[in-house]
């Protein structure tokens, strides 16, 4: 054995004897050849080693360089590439072609507005002809702007954009609704600005708001509802009785606190907010204010409290000033009135017999009305965005009646001929619900509150109701030259409006149902009342004035009255 391994070993050094190779040139020649590939095959993988460490590094620099020019133009700028792989991973095929569908829609609704409707506040799609129901402010293309972008839009947004920056003239002698022209107008220029970075927009708002300010000069500080673009004539509507409506008051904070951010001019701010100081002054134990405020005591007059129209989005302004703020101590009380005032919701709360759907009544007085509009199904959204505030056991109960009310808000839809909902719904005991007033106006509540259950519970259920009611759009609304409600929910009768708040919120709540939970981050932007998404920025002083980072006739939006 030894022998065998002292040959074995004998034989094996013999190829590292140079004696041996001398005499065969054969064998030298191919071990020559096979040093020489195996030098390059060694020298080459380590200069593609180096290649690819050098294109690595150069790429890393290139970012770094970039994502310094983009800070330094106060551009937020997300550094972690995993955030992307996790948005692939978000995207499903079902959602995807779902999304799809609901930029298409966008495309014909927009298309049809610039092929009859271009520059004017709204279309008729049934004369193909456009009105200008809100002065001649280009309503439609600008609540459009953000959703254009949102969806990747780009060259319709250019054009829009240029429209803006050559055509939007805000000097006109016309009697505007302070609060439809701050949540559109302003609102949507405020967030064009923000997700494009342009100044022509930024500019525009100024511009819009300066006209609106004068509305605030009165003995209280309560706003008038109405003022003459061109020359500062502020009032409020004759069937109001000189009274301000809550909401149209309480319905300016996000946009005009969003303008002194961006401005860093504080006067836009003070005026907005010296409107909540004053309601405290009469904040009721139950937080629910009637709809109707004298500007002149700044007392509440005897009326409904709802919410619904005329109410609604003052609650929605408590609840999203506290988070514009970054829920500091400097907003608190925005935050504290809003837990008051759901307790006051809570109150007005009542199920129905047999199908135990959760409504929202409405209070006259000492009676409860068990009326609820759909513009108050805005409210399961609103609770499940601030359900996260309380503590575990006071979130669970929130979060379950918003639950519960988006189920009510659904079966609006799915209980009528059309799948469309009505414009009011009555409840009776044994009866479930009843339609009230039958019309449709491609309103964009109960989709919005799904877009917010889904996004803050996972649960595709609501992405799933979602698109049902979408598809009824489709089979009801959708026609040749664009969108219109319907005059009757039972009969399916079309009218001949296709309202601007259906690009600006009704598609845009839909587009971003389907789309991953990253598009427009609730971490990073808050939407306001129509839908155009502002973008939360650090507060730098008591006074919550910050700079922005950015990145990359009619009936009214929000009243059952004629305008």
């Amino acid at each position: 054995m030894a022998r065998r391994s002292s040959s074995s070993s004998s034989g094996a050094w013999r190829y590292l004897n140079p004696a041996y190779y001398l005499k065969r040139p054969k064998r030298l020649a191919l071990l020559f050849f096979v040093f020489v590939a195996a030098t390059f095959a060694f020298w080459d993988r380590q200069s593609l080693v180096r290649e690819y460490e050098s294109e690595i590094s150069r790429l890393e620099d290139d970012i770094n360089r970039l994502h310094d020019q983009l800070r330094k133009a106060g551009v937020h700028v997300d550094e972690n590439p995993s955030n992307a792989r996790k948005d692939l991973v978000e995207i499903d095929p079902v959602n995807n072609e779902r999304r799809e569908k609901v930029k298409e829609a966008m495309l014909h609704a927009w298309n049809s507005y610039v092929k009859y409707a271009w520059g004017m506040d709204e279309l008729q799609p049934q004369s193909k002809n456009g009105i200008n129901s809100f002065g001649g402010l280009g309503a439609t293309l600008v609540d459009s702007l953000d959703t254009l972008y949102i969806m990747g839009l780009k060259d319709e947004f250019q054009k829009a954009r240029d429209w803006v920056a050559e055509s939007l003239d805000f000097d006109k002698d016309y009697d505007a609704s302070v609060f439809e022209t701050t949540i559109r107008v302003v609102g949507g220029l405020l967030s064009a600005y923000d997700l494009s970075g342009d100044k022509v927009f930024l500019e525009k708002a100024k511009d819009i708001t300066d006209r609106l300010l004068p509305a605030w000069e009165t003995t209280s500080g309560i706003p008038y509802n109405r003022i003459n673009l061109a020359h500062g004539r502020a009032h409020n509507p004759g069937w109001t009785n000189g009274d301000s409506i809550l909401a149209d008051s309480g319905t300016e904070q996000l946009e005009f606190i969003a303008l002194s951010q961006r401005t860093g001019d504080p006067k836009y701010q003070q005026k907005a907010e010296n409107v909540i100081t004053q309601l405290q002054k009469i904040y009721p134990s139950d937080g629910l204010l009637p709809i109707y405020i004298n500007p002149h005591s700044g007392t509440a007059s005897y009326s409904t409290i709802t919410f619904g129209a005329m109410g609604d989005s003052f609650y929605e302004y408590l609840l999203k000033v506290w988070i514009q703020g970054n829920k500091t101590e400097h907003v608190k009380h925005y935050r504290q009135m809003w837990e008051t005032s759901m307790e006051g919701l809570i109150s007005l709360t009542k199920k129905t017999t047999p199908s135990n759907y959760h409504y929202i009544c409405e209070k006259n007085g000492g009676s409860l009305s068990d009326k609820m509009d759909e513009l108050a199904c805005f409210a399961p959204g609103m609770l499940a965005l601030g359900a996260s505030g309380y503590g575990p056991e006071k979130s669970e109960q929130i979060m379950n009646l918003a639950k519960e009310l988006a189920r009510t808000c659904y079966n609006f839809y799915q209980t009528t001929p059309t799948k469309l909902a009505g414009e009011n719904y009555f409840f009776h005991a044994g009866q479930d619900m009843s339609v009230g007033t039958s019309w449709n106006i491609l309103r964009p509540e109960t989709v919005e509150s799904l877009m917010y259950l889904w996004r803050l519970t996972g649960n595709k259920t609501y992405q799933d109701w979602g698109w049902d009611i979408f598809q009824a759009f489709e089979k009801n609304s959708r026609i040749e030259s664009g969108y219109v409600g319907l005059r009757d929910v039972n009969t399916g009768e079309k009218d001949n409006m296709m309202q601007s708040f259906f690009l600006a919120e009704t598609l845009k709540y839909l587009y971003l149902l389907f789309s991953p939970p990253s598009v427009i981050s609730f971490d990073e932007w808050v939407f306001n009342t129509e839908a155009h998404p502002l973008r939360i920025v650090p507060i730098h002083d008591n006074k919550g004035i910050g700079t922005p980072a950015r990145p990359f006739g009619p009936l009214g939006r929000k009243q059952g009255k004629p305008e």
